[in-house]
């Protein structure tokens, strides 16, 4: 119901009082009675809403009474009066007896209203409704609160079945353990049932599971220099390279985190923008080096400078702590990143496009350390300083037993220091080729890979294991499937060795997780319905160096093959 200005309903209670009150002398039947009750009911609701005060509303009602504000008047017949009606332009009869017309029906007198006090009715209230309709915003898409209206809400689900096959002829578990102390999958070596110490990592038997994956953002315009950004999604705090939930639960239900929580600021006139809290990837790259899933905590800064119309550099700067100092129990760890490119837009329409990034990534305190008997009597962070936790690493990167000697527990450290450039380069072809074409190429090295440091820190000289990896992939089709018909296909190779880079934040779905892996991946992806898409993947993988780093004495090589194929429908909001 629209509500008016107090002005037009006291106007209007005033005109209904007239109509009520007139006939207040006359005879009335049951109907006016209820009327007249009805609309004065009504001035009273008027009065406890406050439209009306009481001192106002007794002045209308004492000059209803008196009778209409015009001398003339028009009778209209009552309900059920015949074409005969008696109209009159007498004014009410003070009489108490009713006034019969010729036909023998009494008749009903109400006062005359002018027309041109309806046209000031009429204005009247148009004016309020429109005043009010303005201020409320009525009919538009920004009828919602202000606030609202700077708010953006997206998201995605993605259901998935998937299927890993292992080789028949992958080491079993129980070979994998190393008695150097060294090891490439702490995962496999260390997973033992609790009753009776068997191995129970699974390097051979099939897979089948289903999964699903939500994520829903939210962000925030909080001032035109000042955004806000949430994203809550399946999954756990365990994982941070995944956001799948695997169904078979028993129908118990799903954990939902905050992925993401950060406050991006790009100050007015300014090519920078500045970043803190937990951020989607800042970098510029594949999937070779960061997973998809992957997101930044800490502070950042982008920029982006134009060269001019169709080229520009982008740069990225970042410190992201690892884990924080806490006398006693840990040591500072943390990453320092940063990153410069080039992105040139060329052809008829400015659709293509080359992009070419040179990134610096350095893992401060994050190599192992050897614990001593002393260590283990003395220092309260024993162990915990350096240790490489399980909850973190994923398989690949070469590791060492950190515990003092006499100490029966096993914690793994990381045998090498991690300082990695990286070269990425991607092409864009939209309007060159019959279909869309896209070209990518990365190159990852870790310059803190060090032989000699490494036999210094683990006491053990490993001549496998490799610090350098690579990417080479094609795709052809829609680089973003939006429409019904949309499709795209893609080729990669990738190689990454052991010690290139960070097993901990590497993708989680090629060789089952980290580094040390080789291989191609195969992808197709089609458009059902707008934003809505069936994608397949088949990913197959072989390991390129022994589970068990190779020392001076030779161990036996070990053998991990795994394919993983996975049919996913992605549906977008």
């Amino acid at each position: 119901m629209i509500m008016t200005s107090k002005s037009s309903c006291r106007l209007l209670s005033a005109t209904l009082l007239s109509v009520a009150l007139s006939t207040a002398h006359a005879q009335s039947t049951p109907e006016e009675l209820r009327l007249r009750a009805t609309i004065l009911i009504l001035v009273e609701s008027l009065v406890d809403s406050g439209v009306l005060t009481r001192a106002k509303a007794d002045e209308l009602i004492r000059t209803a009474a008196s009778g209409p504000a015009s001398p003339s008047a028009g009778t209209l017949a009552g309900a059920g009066a015949g074409a005969g009606a008696v109209a009159s332009t007498a004014p009410a009869s003070t009489s108490t007896s009713a006034e019969i017309g010729p036909d023998g029906k009494r008749v009903v007198r109400v006062p005359y209203v002018p027309e041109s006090l309806k046209r000031e009715m009429r204005e009247q209230i148009r004016q309020d409704v429109l005043a009010q309709a303005k201020t409320e915003r009525w009919g538009n898409p920004g009828a919602l609160p202000d606030w609202l209206s700077r708010i953006e809400v997206s998201g995605d689900l993605r259901l998935r079945a998937e299927g890993i096959a292992f080789a028949s002829n992958n080491t079993a578990a129980a070979d994998v353990a190393s008695n150097t102390g060294l090891t490439r999958a702490a995962d496999i070596a260390t997973q033992r049932a609790a009753s009776n110490g068997a191995y129970n990592f699974n390097t051979q038997d099939d897979v089948d599971r289903t999964r699903v994956r939500m994520r829903l953002d939210v962000n925030a315009a909080v001032t035109d220099e000042v955004k806000v950004g949430v994203r809550m999604t399946t999954g756990n705090t365990t994982d941070r390279v995944s956001t799948n939930q695997t169904l078979g639960t028993n129908f118990n239900k799903y954990s939902v985190v905050l992925d993401r929580v950060y406050l991006k600021w790009n100050p007015a006139g300014s090519e920078i923008s500045y970043w803190a809290g937990r951020m989607p990837n800042p970098f510029f790259g594949t999937e070779l080096v960061w997973d998809p899933d992957l997101n930044f905590e800490g502070l950042a800064a982008t920029g982006d400078i134009r060269l001019g119309v169709r080229s520009r550099l982008f740069t990225t700067v970042g410190w992201f702590p690892l884990s924080t100092a806490n006398p006693g129990s840990t040591v500072r760890k943390d990453l320092l990143g940063a990153q410069a490119g080039y992105q040139w837009q060329f052809g008829y329409t400015g659709a293509n496009r080359w992009r070419v990034g040179l990134g610096v990534y350095d893992y401060r305190n994050i190599a192992g350390q050897a614990e001593t008997e002393l260590d283990r009597l003395e220092r309260a962070d024993y162990v915990a300083r350096s240790e490489y936790s399980s909850s973190l690493r994923q398989r690949g990167n070469t590791l060492f037993r950190i515990n003092a000697p006499s100490d029966s527990a096993t914690q793994y450290g990381l045998a090498s220091e991690f300082r990695t450039v990286n070269l990425t380069t991607a092409l864009e072809l939209v309007d060159i080729p019959p279909v869309p074409v896209t070209l990518t190429a990365d190159y990852i090295q870790n310059m803190g890979f060090n032989r000699s440091e490494i036999a210094r820190r683990t006491g053990q000289t490993v001549v496998d294991g490799s610090n350098v990896g690579y990417w080479f992939g094609v795709q052809v089709g829609k680089r973003t499937i939006r429409e019904e018909g949309d499709w795209s296909a893609s080729l990669t190779y990738r190689r990454l060795g052991s010690d290139a880079t960070l097993d901990a934040f590497a993708d989680s779905d090629f060789g089952l997780g980290g580094t040390n892996n080789k291989g191609t991946i195969l992808g197709m992806n089609y458009g059902l319905r707008r934003n809505v898409w069936l994608g397949a993947r088949w990913l197959s993988s072989d390991l390129i160096h022994s589970f068990s780093p190779v020392t001076s004495t030779a161990n036996l090589p070990s053998k991990f093959s795994v394919d993983v194929l996975q049919v996913d429908v992605n549906a977008r909001f």
